[in-house]
């Protein structure tokens, strides 16, 4: 569970209806009752269902029916149905309606992901980059779990990734690696990777005592050659691979020996497709 916080569920609804829904209100129907449903239009992976329920409370919306984030929905199948008065179920349609598409969109992209690489290898993982849209980073996040990933890093706060970034304030390589026991010593709870960009750096850095190794567009002939130089020298070393790998190449990756791939692609693609149908009830 990704906590949200109450003040920005208040937001997502404020920033579509900022002071009223003039339409809704000058129809005189905003006291009526009635059933805003959600269904799915295609098959995919939930995502965002909790989120919307916290709308719907905030809107005073009783929820019928609901399914949870994570669950595979089928093509037709109704996902969350609530009732309510019409004025506040127009003003939870849209940012409902948006929350669920865009989420369901990133959840359903992982677990294609994850599943098109655990078919050539079943203990890998596939993390998730935080190269998200401003703002968007606790939905997205959201939605990579539910589709069965994990993130990659939450923020610089939180693990010790050293890049070529890094490394071009040093005199030399050198002085980047005499670093590393230091820096063990100092968060020795940590595990320390380094991006690597060629084979020679990676063996340098796992001699050092780098936890793991880092490649970012690597073809996948090279990293399996790659891997397996590195684990005879180094059994113990992690590696991971980035940069450009998506559902349509996971499968090349998975069988190069590395544990685990960093991706972006799951956030960029269409959102799914989700019906929302209001209805006057009695």
């Amino acid at each position: 569970m990704v906590f949200i916080s109450d003040e920005t569920i208040d937001n997502f609804i404020k920033e579509d209806v900022p002071y009223i829904d003039l339409t809704t209100m000058l129809l005189g129907i905003g006291r009526k009752r009635g059933r805003i449903v959600f269904s799915a239009r295609e098959d995919g992976v939930l995502a965002g269902s909790e989120e919307v329920l916290r709308i719907f409370q905030k809107l005073d919306i009783k929820a019928v029916q609901f399914l949870e984030s994570g669950a595979v929905m089928k093509k037709g199948e109704t996902i969350i149905a609530g009732e309510g008065k019409a004025e506040n179920l127009h003003m939870a349609w849209k940012v409902c309606q948006n929350i669920l598409e865009y989420c369901c969109g990133i959840a359903t992209r992982t677990r294609q992901l994850l599943d098109n690489a655990r078919e050539i290898n079943p203990f890998i993982e596939v993390v998730a980059t935080r190269k998200i849209f401003p703002g968007a980073r606790e939905l997205s996040l959201k939605s990579v779990l539910a589709g069965g990933a994990y993130p990659h890093r939450l923020g610089l706060s939180e693990t010790i990734l050293i890049f070529r970034q890094h490394s071009n304030f040093m005199e030399s390589c050198e002085e980047l690696l005499e670093k590393i026991a230091g820096i063990k010593k100092t968060a020795c709870e940590k595990k320390i990777i380094i991006e690597a960009e060629s084979l020679d750096e990676a063996m340098r850095a796992a001699a050092a005592g780098a936890d793991g190794i880092q490649f970012d567009k690597v073809s996948p002939g090279n990293l399996e050659e790659w891997v397996k130089k590195i684990r005879a020298a180094h059994p113990g070393t992690i590696v991971i691979a980035a940069g450009g790998i998506n559902q349509n190449n996971a499968r090349e990756y998975a069988g190069t020996g590395i544990d685990a791939i960093v991706t972006t692609a799951v956030y960029f693609g269409k959102p799914a497709d989700i019906k929302v149908v209001i209805d006057k009830i009695d």
